[in-house]
């Protein structure tokens, strides 16, 4: 292991949420341009969504195999890794205008970001208990933010020629550099143990059906939420505006979850920001006002992006250390089968009256109650005690 040159408290936040910050600037650039690169690489339209899917089968494969390289190399080396490895898929799309060499592209990004995802959320959810959900909140408004950001290239950059991807690879090279060249302490890989499948199943379940339902309502959003703006009537030129609300409310409701944790359990929290949701989609079954629309999604952005933070803190509650890196990477194969099914089984409702709405209100009433539940069900079984 190498020697910690800076205190711990210090740089196992600032170190690798600054690297992540500055992927999620790249990221989020790179999600928003490659559909609208497609026609300028002579590449089908209908690649899109394959490239979508080839994404997220990456993030699912990523999931299962990561913890056994942050074993053998260190959460540095692997954060690393991961990056190179990224931005090595995104220098390969100008140099290889194939689509069948992007999808490939595409499905080794995914399993490098499942990768960075697993390495982050592991490293910051080590060492202080009390102090996970603040530093997960951080975690959270850095790759939401990063991502926001991002979507500025489109306007700065532009789409066409390799600018572009020049554009995304300079952020990664700056994380690298940062992982590289930052005294950093780091979790103790070598002591890390995987959970047995019967130590899994003992997982808290509320924790891996906030990761799995979390996936399935952010995984909808981001792949169908234009689409169902557009059947609204929504002007293109506001759509952008809308979604980046959806992003602003994820962003701001982080630190009001750290300190809603403290008055109240992490399944009761997943129940509320259920309800603040279900009525953020009920205010949009009263009216079709444009307004009321934008302060919904905001809610909206609010409770569907808070779950996973509280779902992955409550999945590590009480863990021993050693096993952090393997429920994180449980977790995020949760949220993964989530994100994969949700716009698939959305798809389905974009016909209906209230279209993706309607799913997105289904899935959270759904969550809601099985919270409710299974808090009634810890309590009694804290008075029985």
């Amino acid at each position: 292991m190498e020697k910690a040159l800076l205190p711990e408290g210090v740089s196992r936040i600032t170190v690798p949420v600054i690297a992540l910050t500055f992927y999620a600037v790249a990221s989020g650039y790179l999600m928003s341009v490659i559909p609208l690169m497609l026609s300028r690489f002579s590449i089908p339209m209908h690649y899109a969504s394959w490239l979508a899917s080839a994404f997220y089968a990456g993030l699912l494969f990523g999931a299962v195999i990561v913890e056994r390289i942050i074993h053998k190399v260190g959460h540095r080396r692997a954060f690393i890794g991961c990056l190179v490895t990224f931005a090595l898929t995104v220098i390969a799309l100008p140099m290889f205008t194939n689509g069948l060499v992007w999808l490939v592209a595409r499905f080794i990004a995914g399993v490098a970001v499942a990768g960075i995802f697993v390495i982050v959320e592991s490293w910051l959810m080590s060492g202080d208990e009390e102090s996970r959900m603040k530093r997960l909140s951080l975690y959270m408004l850095s790759l939401y933010g990063g991502s926001a950001f991002g979507q500025l290239g489109i306007g700065v950059f532009g789409v066409d020629g390799v600018t572009p991807f020049v554009a995304i690879v300079s952020p990664i090279v700056v994380a690298v550099l940062v992982l590289k060249f930052v005294a950093c302490t780091q979790p103790n890989s070598e002591e890390s143990a995987a959970l047995s499948i019967k130590q899994i199943s003992r997982l808290n379940h509320a924790a891996i059906i906030g990761c799995v339902v979390s996936g399935l309502t952010l995984g909808a959003i981001y792949g169908l939420m234009p689409l169902e703006l557009t059947n609204r009537k929504i002007d293109h030129t506001d759509i952008g505006s809308l979604m980046a609300l959806v992003i602003l409310g994820g962003m701001l409701v982080q630190p009001l979850v750290s300190q809603l944790n403290k008055f109240m359990s992490r399944i009761m929290l997943m129940a509320l920001l259920c309800m603040l949701g279900m009525f953020a989609i009920g205010l949009t079954f009263v009216s079709s006002s444009v307004a009321l629309l934008a302060g919904s999604l905001f809610l909206l952005g609010m409770a569907t992006f808070g779950i996973y933070p509280v779902a992955i803190n409550l999945g590590c509650e009480k863990l021993d250390e050693r096993f952090i890196v393997s429920a994180t990477q449980v977790m995020l194969f949760s949220y993964s089968i989530g994100s994969v099914a949700g716009p698939v089984v959305a798809d389905g409702f974009l016909s209906q009256v209230h279209g993706l709405l309607g799913y997105l209100f289904a899935a959270l009433l759904a969550t809601c109650i099985y919270m409710l539940v299974a808090a009634s069900k810890t309590k009694q079984q804290m008075v029985v005690g």
